[in-house]
């Protein structure tokens, strides 16, 4: 006999677990009940993991799917004529990659295109719209085959677009025939002003340049003179169908000649009154032709990241300089080989009055605005800007800082004027900029580099640091314009459009 009473039997495998309350009687636990217990090292594996494991989608989306699938067909080749149009006439006219990208997004954007994608080189344009898995995708190409610098017609374009972009709430959007024949008549509209005007204003920007040297009143007229001569000159060889690179040498060729023949006429016991160094108007007639290059453009594309494009710009303002320099030193070569006696100053700096050098430099920015058929309030912006710049130009000179590291904050300021007067005043950005730095451009150093290379009697590296300089001040200029720029659109915001043409430029996180 027990005293345990009779419990019913256990199978075998199963635990008697004793449990509180009623129950007196063993509990059968099954398998899958059963738990083993986990070996530690998995179990901090499985926390290590959690802890690094990122658990946020990517910071930069690569390829994420979208189309247009609402887009008809018709409205869809309508917008991406208009859109190819604008963006082929805004390279024409002398426009940057990152701001044509962003302008055909705009207008994209406007006529309910969210997955237009905008591809540039130098020589053209293409503009795809995906319309879904149901649809033939739309594909165009246009081929830039013009290059003129006309900030008119650029700023009458971007006009255009913020009309079609930034309508008013509950208006609809001008309808894409009509925002095409508007374009057409902006495209063949008349300049505002005459082409002697034109002519004028490189004649005013030559004056300028032998001013802010302290120039005789027969300089300065030689220089105009000179300015000119070479503006009918390419004008001529453009319609002849010349190259761009032999133009350039033979407008290089004629303010040396030119100076040239002052030095022979001195050297003949001539008494010339009113100059005293000829050769200002070589560098007068440098600066002239390398203001027209499309420095700025190259060195906008390679810092927004468009590489191909900055390549091709720059390798054509190298050709071009190329140019300007087998004209100078041709002419040169003659002169030493007939035994004309030339020399070029060595102590050749800004001189006159720091009112005098404003004052210059305000002219050279107006003169290449006029030559450039700039709008009258961007004429007269410009050149306020480039005076004002030139004021802290002065300043960087008399801190006795390097002639590179001059330029840097002057040419900040004409970055972030230029693009504050574009958000708020409307006007070409490009215009102001280009406007606003040509008093700073390196004329000077590059004829004495060439001027050095061309002597015997000078050693070659005395040259090469000349050219050094050269490049120093177009970095310079080319940096701090972009750090001006960079500041004031921080200031005043960037639209998804903007964002978007400029996001390669950024250094993509992972």
């Amino acid at each position: 006999m027990t005293d345990r009473p009779n419990l019913p039997d256990v199978p075998l495998g199963a635990t008697e677990v004793p449990l509180g309350g009623d129950v007196t009687g063993p509990q059968v636990i099954t398998g899958p009940q059963v738990r083993a217990t986990p070996r530690v090292g998995r179990d901090w594996r499985r926390r290590a993991q959690w802890a690094v494991r990122g658990v946020s989608p990517p910071t930069t989306a690569i390829a994420v799917p979208g189309s247009d699938d609402e887009v008809s067909q018709r409205h869809a080749r309508a917008v991406i004529d208009l859109a190819l149009r604008v963006g082929e006439a805004m390279l024409s006219t002398g426009a940057s990659a990152s701001e044509v990208v962003a302008t055909v997004l705009r207008l994209t954007g406007a006529y309910g295109i969210r997955s237009a994608h905008v591809d540039i080189t130098f020589t053209s344009i293409t503009v795809s719209i995906h319309r879904g898995l149901n649809d033939d995708p739309l594909a165009v190409l246009r081929v830039i085959r013009v290059r003129s610098l006309d900030y008119t017609r650029l700023q009458h374009l971007q006009l255009l677009v913020d009309e079609i972009a930034h309508r008013a709430p509950g208006e609809e959007a001008l309808d894409p025939e009509v925002a095409r024949d508007r374009l057409a008549h902006i495209l063949s509209a008349p300049h505002p002003y005459r082409r002697w005007l034109a002519t004028s204003g490189s004649a005013l920007l030559a004056v300028g340049v032998v001013v802010l040297f302290g120039a005789e009143w027969f300089t300065m007229a030689l220089a105009a003179l000179s300015a000119v001569l070479i503006d009918q000159v390419q004008r001529w060889l453009s319609r002849l169908g010349v190259a761009a690179f032999f133009s350039q040498a033979v407008s290089a060729a004629i303010p040396t000649a030119l100076a040239v023949l002052i030095f022979w006429l001195l050297s003949q016991g001539w008494d010339i009154p009113g100059i005293d160094q000829p050769s200002l108007v070589v560098i007068a007639g440098i600066i002239m032709l390398l203001a027209g290059l499309t420095v700025m453009g190259a060195a906008q594309d390679a810092i927004d990241g468009y590489y191909v494009t900055a390549g091709a710009r720059g390798l054509e303002v190298l050709v071009l300089t190329l140019g300007i320099a087998v004209g100078v030193t041709t002419v040169l070569g003659l002169a030493w080989r007939l035994g004309v006696p030339m020399e070029i100053s060595p102590n050749l700096i800004l001189r006159g009055s720091p009112l005098v050098v404003t004052v210059a430099a305000a002219a050279i920015a107006g003169g290449f605005a006029l030559s450039t058929y700039t709008g009258l309030r961007a004429t007269l912006l410009a050149a306020a800007i480039s005076a004002g710049a030139s004021v802290i130009y002065q300043v960087m000179l008399e801190l006795q800082l390097g002639t590179g590291e001059s330029v840097v904050l002057p040419a900040a300021v004409v970055g972030a004027l230029a693009y504050a007067a574009h958000r708020v005043l409307r006007v070409p950005e490009l215009a102001i900029i280009t406007a606003g730095i040509v008093p700073m451009l390196p004329g000077l150093a590059v004829y004495r580099a060439l001027f050095q290379l061309m002597d015997n009697t000078v050693l070659f590296p005395n040259a090469a640091t000349d050219f050094i300089i050269a490049l120093s001040i177009g970095l310079g200029l080319a940096s701090g314009v972009w750090i001006g720029q960079y500041a004031a659109r921080r200031k005043f915001g960037l639209d998804l459009a903007a964002q978007r043409a400029r996001a390669r430029s950024r250094g993509a996180p992972l």
